[in-house]
């Protein structure tokens, strides 16, 4: 009850009615896993109904419930609400599930970032007389949005649909890789009409659109760009849209906000209702049609390169205005994805993990058009080759589990995709290095680390193939060897990042350790020894910032010596840490955990730094200016990444049942099926890809090790369907409440007697069986195991 009491104060921003289902959903999200009984596998349409793309879309999972294909270019969906830049945090997805007016529907959303931008090429259906301004939300009426009910709204993969309470409009929307179709229902008797709005994007602010243009071809097709000034500097946005009935009436406007001294001059006698083009940085849009004739459908394509490039997309895509055969063919597309894992259990457990494939399946996405085309991080148009240009890659996040996932769950072609993106994006970039934060191809400089290194690394040492090898080292170590970029060259010369003129210093060294090691694992593995010498040496620099006195790792000074004082939970601006403090950042070394242990004095000391981490009274407000602190058990944040693997490391102290422990606790508190169902940002799927893997009974605390640790199961049985064709199951025998630590685990029948799986063993299908018991009686989780791997090895 006390922990029901805690999710509900965690509401307390949504409405007493979601409250109300939320404690329904968690009494059952506990007790449904721990049936005696098992369930069928589900059907095709029982899987897509088992995922709810609201999920995550209440207080800090930054997640959208629009319609989006898997790793496609668009992402179309409802904004709710467009805030002032500093006030932006809250709705970095364009979307809350609290909020009751919808603005539009745009066609660019990321799912589940902690910073924003997007929300490009926003359309709003209207009948009755149309305003240009969205107004106010709390007077009905005073503009263009429209309230909505949770009543009259549905999402599912692919697919999305409101009423648009105001105008009495039905709204669905459905998607292919480059192309959003909208088909609205108006009602009979009213003039229906469709406003396009340039100047709406998440993370607003005045001056963010730099230029837009939009003009009416002969064949009444519109075309546009929109260029802004938002994460990544001079991004430009091209559009092609087409609607199923003839324009009756048009109508532009340029409603530029700012002040400008000299505007040029304008075409004699063009008035809004009979020009065909405009440009500037406040471009509205509104296009009139036959009221009697419904529905309306209406195609919207994307490109990143030009006019001309988004209607081939169309043209390639959707070249019809069937709705339901773009709908249909979404809908096909998710059915084959989903199909990829089995999971038999509880609807709430199977809703919770399909929901969270969903999500880890959204990105990176599509960046480039039919033909090949694509805007790489010089702003120039490159033509892909034999590969796919993807983007949007939140980096610092996805190397610990969501691309670690892929390898096992998306074709290999896919990951190739991913390296040869980054592969070209490091050719093209003006510093000669691998993609840190990037954006529809461009670079935002957002993050620590180099963090495309262990990607392309785990991808080579899994064997996948699809890409150069050789070019592959050659752009990590140039990424890993760029003085200018984030005081590498003073990590170079000094073996860490003094704080003296670094707030993140501290992470930044312990982060880079871990890239070098898995350049130190490639190179080694293509035999390139002086390669593979240097950067093992660079993979041990955690050691350099780690204080052997108290045990943690501090800021320290150029000088040598470590920064006093030192508050190990200070964290923010100032700290020498990134999104978190020393009580996260000190257990970073997943490529050298048993050199931790011996820095610390032994097993039982890394035990007690845990324990004492998890089991701390800290009071949230301390952290509430901090963001992206979220979802905490004592100064363990499982709402940010860098906790992610710290369950796991009481395996390496020898004590398993200490990791089975902590993992039922983390589940238990982190996630349920409910908007409010992730305490933290999803993060382009790398909290969703911690919940599958930690859920099968496994997690790669260490990508580029080929190993996985085992934690505890919390699904009865699933069967994953690799992409080589072999089938690898795992299942859980007599798993309850009571029975939640393993008393026996057998890979292929036979005993295991370590606490990790292999990559190899994994690839090539089979069962991993676990068999659970009461801690009194777990004896796998208390005998002595062989330990994962650690750069030094246990003595």
């Amino acid at each position: 009850m006390t922990f029901l009491m805690h999710r509900v104060q965690i509401c307390r921003h949504a409405s007493l009615a979601i409250k109300a289902v939320s404690i329904v959903l968690v009494a059952l999200f506990f007790c449904l896993p721990f049936v005696a009984f098992a369930q069928e596998p589900v059907s095709e349409q029982d899987r897509l109904a088992l995922v709810d793309p609201f999920i995550g879309t209440g207080p800090d999972g930054h997640t959208f419930p629009g319609a989006t294909v898997p790793f496609g270019m668009v992402q179309l969906s409802p904004d709710t609400q467009i805030r002032p830049f500093k006030q932006s945090y809250k709705w970095a997805s364009g979307y809350r599930y609290e909020d009751t007016t919808i603005l539009g529907f745009t066609h660019t959303h990321f799912s589940g970032s902690g910073h924003s931008d997007l929300g490009d090429v926003l359309l709003q259906p209207i009948s009755g007389d149309v305003q240009l301004e969205p107004g106010d939300i709390e007077k009905p009426g005073s503009g263009y949005r429209s309230r909505f009910s949770h009543k009259q709204e549905r999402a599912e993969p692919g697919y999305y649909a409101v009423d648009l309470l105001d105008y009495g409009i039905h709204a669905e929307l459905t998607v292919s890789s480059r192309v959003g179709v909208h088909r609205y229902t108006y009602p009979i008797g009213k003039p229906a009409s469709v406003l396009v709005d340039l100047r709406s994007s998440i993370y607003n602010y005045p001056g963010k659109v730099l230029w837009s243009r939009l003009r009416i071809r002969d064949d009444g097709t519109v075309t546009g760009v929109r260029e802004t000034r938002g994460w990544a500097p001079g991004r430009q946005l091209y559009f092609a849209i087409r609607f199923s009935q003839a324009i009756q009436q048009h109508s532009l406007y340029d409603r530029e906000p700012l002040p400008v001294e000299y505007r040029g001059f304008k075409t004699p006698g063009t008035t809004p209702e009979n020009t065909q083009a405009m440009e500037g940085r406040g471009i509205v849009a509104v296009f009139g049609f036959h009221p009697q004739a419904q529905p309306l459908v209406v195609k919207v394509a994307l490109s990143s390169v030009s006019e001309d490039g988004a209607i081939a997309n169309m043209d390639a895509e959707v070249p019809n205005f069937d709705f339901d055969a773009v709908h249909a063919a979404a809908k096909a597309t998710w059915i084959k994805e989903l199909q990829r894992m089995d999971v038999t259990g509880p609807a709430a457990v199977q809703k919770n993990l399909y929901t969270a494939m969903y999500h880890a399946l959204l990105s990176p996405n599509l960046s480039m058009d039919v033909d090949g085309s694509y805007r790489g991080p010089d702003n120039q148009v490159h033509h892909a080759a034999g590969f796919h240009f993807v983007s949007n890659l939140s980096l610092w996040d996805t190397y610990r589990a969501q691309q670690p996932l892929m390898t096992l769950l998306a074709p290999e072609e896919r990951t190739s995709d991913l390296v040869n993106s980054m592969l070209a994006s490091q050719r093209e970039s003006p510093f000669g290095i691998l993609p840190i934060w990037q954006e529809q191809g461009l670079e935002t400089w957002c993050m620590i680390g180099y963090h495309a290194v262990p990607e392309i690394a785990d991808a080579y040492l899994k064997g996948i193939r699809g890409f150069d090898a050789d070019e592959a080292l050659r752009a990590v170590v140039a990424s890993a060897s760029y003085g200018p970029y984030g005081s590498l060259d003073e990590y170079m010369r000094l073996g860490y990042v003094p704080v003296d003129h670094d707030d993140e210093a501290a992470s930044k060294t312990v982060e880079y350790a871990f890239d070098d090691w898995t350049i130190a694992r490639m190179a080694a593995a293509m035999k390139h020894t002086e390669t593979a010498d240097t950067f093992t040496k660079r993979a041990a620099n955690w050691r350099n910032n780690f204080n052997a006195k108290d045990g943690f790792v501090e800021p320290r000074l150029a000088n040598g010596e470590y920064r006093v004082p030192f508050d190990p939970t200070r964290a923010g601006a100032g700290s020498g840490f990134t999104e978190g403090n020393a009580w996260q950042y000190s257990w970073y070394q997943p490529q050298d955990v048993q050199g931790l242990i011996d820095l610390l004095g032994g097993r039982q000391q890394l035990v007690a730094k845990l324990d004492a981490m998890f089991d701390a009274k800290v009071d949230p407000h301390q952290y509430a200016d901090v963001e992206d602190i979220s979802g905490m058990i004592g100064q363990y944040i499982h709402g940010n990444e860098p906790s992610h693997q710290l369950a796991y490391l009481y395996d390496y102290a020898g004590e398993p049942a200490r990791t089975q422990e902590r993992l039922r606790q983390i589940v238990e508190s982190q996630y349920r099926p409910a908007p409010d169902g992730l305490v933290g940002n999803d993060d382009l799927g790398q909290m969703s890809a911690w919940l599958i893997f930690t859920s099968l009974g496994f997690y790669p605390v260490a990508p580029g090790s080929n190993e996985y640790v085992i934690g505890r199961p919390f699904v009865e049985d699933a069967t994953l369907h690799l992409p080589n064709g072999n089938t690898f199951k795992v299942a859980a025998e007599n798993l309850s409440s009571s029975n939640a630590f393993i008393q026996s685990v057998t890979l292929n029948g036979k005993p295991l007697t370590r606490m990790f799986l292999r990559h190899d063993e994994l690839i090539r299908g089979g069962e991993l069986r676990f068999v659970m018991s009461p801690k009194a009686d777990a004896t796998w989780s208390t005998q002595q195991l062989d330990v994962p791997y650690s750069m030094t090895r246990a003595h």
